[in-house]
């Protein structure tokens, strides 16, 4: 029998738990919480009342449940509920959809279930930086996306249209390019801007077809080729150019190069060890 498993954890930076369980079989009596849920079903399939209403739910399925919202569920297959959320206070939510909406509102998500492969590619990664204490701000990133998103398509209607500023974004790129280094953080940005997170957020990814944390870490990555090109090693890479362990430099590093850094660096070392031989077997001539 698959043993089960039960992990949370709280994120001081974005006020709000992150969750975890595997292998669980039993059945949730009809309860409620005070707070937001935002839920994603991994593995496992189970029948879900909310509201007075009953929905199917299985792997993929985003769950949307509000302050006070009483709901149940029982697994209805032969497996176990494998399931990721966070829990966001009454509080939060208000600063979040005041920030995405500029109304210091209450939303109120419907239905209780969607399935929406956008929204869980924004919370999965989310639920992975929170559980693994990461101190990025792409998390905050992904927050802003994923509650915009949920918000835009499932709650109150708010404005859709994405202002330009120009030139506040290219402020926000020549900042990230002066400072990478640093343990940057969106608030920096966003005040040398002269943009709040969601405005930025929104405008800068309509600009530059890419996130700001994502646009940072394009600078990383090049700066860390170029340093690894001069035989610098990954290790002394990562830590010139602001990431903030070893292994999410590699893990970046491989995703947006498609070698390991190491790799990477060898191709080099090998076509200066081969350059020396030549110039070597010249000499000698």
């Amino acid at each position: 029998m698959r043993k089960e498993t039960k992990t949370a954890v709280y994120d001081e930076e974005l006020h709000m738990e992150a969750y975890r369980f595997a292998g669980i079989m039993q059945p949730f009596p009809n309860h409620f919480h005070e707070y937001y849920v935002i839920g994603l079903v991994e593995n496992g399939e189970r029948r879900l009342s909310c509201r007075n209403q009953e929905y199917a739910i299985r792997p993929g399925s985003i769950l949307l449940f509000n302050p006070g919202d009483s709901h149940a569920c029982v697994q209805t297959d032969d497996g176990t509920l494998d399931y990721r959320a966070l829990n966001i206070s009454r509080k939060t939510m208000r600063e979040l959809a005041g920030e995405i909406t500029g109304r210091q509102a209450l939303p109120g998500f419907f239905p209780a279930v969607i399935q929406d492969e956008e929204a869980a590619c924004y919370l999965r990664p989310l639920h992975e930086l929170i559980m693994n204490g990461s101190s990025e701000f792409g998390k905050e990133e992904h927050l802003l996306l994923l509650l915009s998103l949920l918000i835009q398509k499932y709650g109150q209607p708010f404005e859709q249209g994405i202002p330009e500023c120009r030139a506040e974004i290219e402020k926000a790129c020549a900042f990230m390019n002066a400072h990478y280094t640093d343990h940057l953080c969106l608030e920096q940005i966003c005040r040398h801007a002269g943009l709040s997170k969601s405005t930025l957020l929104r405008a800068f990814t309509k600009a530059k077809g890419v996130t700001p944390y994502c646009y940072l870490e394009n600078i990383r990555i090049g700066a860390a080729r170029r340093l690894l090109e001069q035989g610098a090693t990954p290790v002394e890479a990562a830590l010139q150019t602001g990431f903030s362990d070893q292994s999410h430099f590699t893990n970046y590093f491989s995703r947006f190069i498609g070698l390991p850094p190491g790799v990477y660096r060898g191709i080099f070392l090998k076509k200066e060890k081969e350059q020396e031989i030549q110039n070597h077997e010249t000499s000698d001539r």
